[in-house]
């Protein structure tokens, strides 16, 4: 009896699984109890543009039914310093979502963007330059991911006037501050299956300073055999990065390097208005337009209601995958590829005529 059965459980068992079941979606997450549960972001919707494309996050959060909800505060650039409130917020979110802030060009008021990341210690910023399907560039397979040290060196904000018409400046540079920049960097690649992290520097003219930031990265590139580790000279970089761009992929900077590095960057790979960004540190994270928002006080885009919302929807992606809801950051960002890729719906600097309420609607119009 037993031996009759067997062939027939063998073929039960390994004959091929019916369409109906072969369309189920594996398990592939097995969430703890809570963690479907609404975070709470603090949302800072800035100066200029800030309230127009933070406002188009809003309305597709709520479109998607994303497990967030926001807590608002008002912060301008020509502020002293950040509010108290909004500080205790971020500490107490440990996420942070904010449009650009207008910082000063002179004068005595520090920016707070700056401040931000002080308070916090938001040392790792990281901005993702990549080309977008549909969206026409000079250059094709760009995918640069630039991790720059955010705390220290020429913003260390240690600036003063000797006698007059002489101003010191200081430029400060750590092993600490170095080291843990370096770690994130590779960190970043293993986890994310990247193949070679660069170095940019100028220790050839800064030779202790940024030296010590070189010798750093060397020493941590060490513990990661698996990928590759190259340096190059900042200026070199650059003319290096408008020529080549596609022969890079994770780079490592000290502070200054980095925000010239990325803004370089973005613009070869579509724009600023396009690149997602955030800044993240051991404890906190505050997402934003990936590269600076040279817009943010652009009086006539506001007029006009035609800021491009996609930075700053995209950022909100990479928050969603930080809050570990990677589902709704897929989501996301697959219909803002789906946007561009149509072409239908595209602000000025991306070539068309839209509003960002019509950008934001066609992205609403595309979640799946």
């Amino acid at each position: 009896m037993v031996r009759a059965t067997l062939p027939n459980l063998r073929r039960l068992i390994y004959r091929s699984p019916s369409p109906a079941i072969s369309q189920l979606r594996p398990v592939t997450y097995m969430p703890r109890p809570g963690d479907g549960a609404p975070r709470p972001v603090t949302l800072i919707p800035g100066d200029g543009i800030g309230p127009l494309v933070t406002g188009a996050v809003e309305q597709v959060m709520e479109a998607m039914h994303a497990p967030v909800y926001f807590e608002k505060y008002e912060v301008h650039g020509t502020m002293r310093e950040i509010p108290e409130e909004v500080i205790e917020s971020i500490k107490k979110n440990k996420v942070c979502l904010k449009g650009g802030l207008v910082t000063p060009v002179g004068g005595g008021v520090s920016s707070l963007n700056v401040q931000l990341r002080k308070v916090l210690d938001l040392y790792a910023s990281l901005v993702n330059c990549f080309n977008l399907p549909g969206l026409p560039t000079r250059h094709e397979n760009v995918d640069i991911v630039v991790i720059r040290e955010n705390t220290e060196g020429e913003y260390s904000g240690l600036e003063h006037e000797v006698v007059p018409g002489v101003v010191e400046s200081l430029k400060v540079i750590t092993k600490f501050c170095s080291e843990r920049i370096a770690q994130y960097a590779f960190e970043y690649a293993y986890l994310n299956n990247r193949k070679k992290v660069t170095a940019v520097h100028k220790a050839n003219i800064m030779k202790l300073a940024d030296g010590l930031f070189l010798d750093s990265c060397r020493e941590v590139a060490k513990k990661y055999p698996g990928i590759k580790y190259n340096e190059i000279i900042v200026d070199n970089c650059c003319m290096q990065l408008v020529s080549k761009p596609e022969q890079f992929d994770v780079m490592v900077t000290p502070n200054l390097y980095g925000n010239l590095v990325a803004n370089t960057a973005a613009g070869i790979a579509g724009g600023t208005g396009v690149m997602p960004g955030g800044n993240v540190g051991a404890e906190h994270a505050v997402f934003e337009q990936g590269a600076s928002a040279g817009n943010v006080g652009n009086d006539l885009l506001v007029e006009k209601r035609k800021a491009n919302p996609v930075a700053l929807l995209l950022s909100s992606a990479m928050m969603l995958r930080h809050l570990q809801f990677p589902s709704f950051a897929d989501r996301l960002e697959t219909a803002v590829k789906r946007v561009i890729l149509e072409g239908k719906y595209r602000t000025k600097d991306l070539g068309g005529e839209s509003t960002t309420q019509e950008v934001t609607d066609a992205v609403i119009s595309k979640l799946k």
